[in-house]
């Protein structure tokens, strides 16, 4: 599903290249390290809060 959605965000952010005529490739080198970022600190966050949803489901059922 996050894998479909990145290759959505790939596919339209291609589109967009393509049909903007005039801007720089700085522009989208901003954009795209931008987003990066977003799913960088957005997965960090996610991942810390499933370490802990499966370390209190490990011990719940251990009891």
């Amino acid at each position: 599903m996050f894998l479909t959605l990145v290759m959505k965000l790939y596919i339209q952010l291609q589109l967009f290249v393509r049909r903007r005529e005039g801007a720089t490739a700085i522009e989208y080198v901003i954009l795209v390290a931008i987003v990066a970022l977003v799913i960088l600190a957005a997965g960090t966050g996610l991942g810390t809060s499933i370490t802990n949803f499966f370390a209190r489901v490990g011990a719940a059922i251990g009891t």
